[in-house]
């Protein structure tokens, strides 16, 4: 085996850090893969100390050191100033993330949003490559406990002058959603992540219910109903924008909200009502690798 060819990523989550190694770019076979908690709670250094915890875990038992490791993370670093920013794990916006695990891991650290990782490795080991292997543009969303999105072109992150592109999380989508971590109001997040989904519910109903009961039990539940066309009209809303700007070939929807099936047809037909055309063709697909598409997109990132 050369460790040379080998590819090394970790997915960083707010509850979990994953790691992965593959046996090279041609040939991504998965050699090892670790996860630790995140343990979020305790602090920024704490976070760095349990990346470098898990590196040297994978490095013992797989008895070679990395290279470089490339590290999908919540947020992006700023180009200019280094420091990451626009995470909704909060502490650790404003924090120099790349220098001082370049500092403690001592090798080459390359970073990118854990949307931007998603993206890529259903492009690149996925349902693109399985299903779109010639398409150019790909637009990787992910709603979960927060939304983001990445933009793939011919294969490879386009990440724009300030780092930010495919962050549709925190665009402007209606008056009537909530304040927002980033400092504005109304945000995509704010409506279609699962927390926020959850938090509607509560609101209208009074009760707390997970979003997996409030989508099983709409036929039964007026307030569930209503969350469920809320979703479902606001999901419309949201994409459209990203069809009407960018144009993608096919659009990914990952993340636990992307698990809801209604969002491949009625989602669909919500999004055809807003989109700037006749007859929206856009394939609006699930992704192929679950919850390990972060993780694989950061070792490819390294290829």
């Amino acid at each position: 085996m050369s460790e040379q060819k080998a590819l090394w990523g970790i997915d960083l989550g707010g509850t979990k850090i994953e790691g992965v190694i593959l046996k090279s770019k041609d040939n991504p076979e998965v050699l090892l893969r670790k996860r630790i908690e995140t343990e979020a709670d305790k602090g920024y250094e704490h976070i760095t100390d349990r990346i470098k915890l898990l590196v040297s875990q994978m490095a013992e038992e797989i008895g070679f050191q990395p290279k470089s490791i490339w590290i999908g993370t919540p947020g992006s670093t700023d180009p200019e100033s280094g420091l990451l920013k626009n995470s909704n794990s909060t502490n650790l916006n404003h924090k120099p993330l790349h220098k001082d695990l370049e500092k403690l891991l001592k090798i080459p650290v390359f970073m990118a949003n854990d949307a931007n990782c998603f993206a890529v490795a259903e492009t690149q080991m996925g349902v693109i490559k399985d299903q779109f292997p010639k398409v150019e543009v790909v637009f990787g969303v992910i709603m979960g406990s927060g939304v983001g999105g990445g933009l793939v072109i011919n294969g490879k992150v386009w990440n724009g002058k300030h780092g930010i592109a495919g962050e549709w999380g925190h665009i402007f989508l209606d008056a009537d959603g909530e304040d927002c971590y980033c400092g504005k109001h109304g945000c995509v997040e704010t409506i279609l992540a699962g927390k926020a989904l959850e938090r509607y519910y509560k609101k209208i109903s009074g009760k707390d219910k997970k979003l997996k009961d409030i989508m099983a039990d709409k036929s039964d539940d007026e307030f569930a109903q209503k969350a469920y066309e809320r979703l479902i009209h606001f999901l419309g809303k949201g994409l459209s924008v990203i069809i009407n700007v960018i144009d993608p070939d096919v659009i990914i929807i990952g993340g636990g909200v992307g698990n809801i099936p209604h969002l491949y047809d009625e989602g669909v037909e919500s999004v055809k009502q807003f989109t700037f055309n006749p007859d929206m063709k856009t394939p609006i697909v699930k992704p192929k690798l679950g919850d390990s598409a972060g993780v694989f997109g950061a070792a490819f990132l390294n290829s």
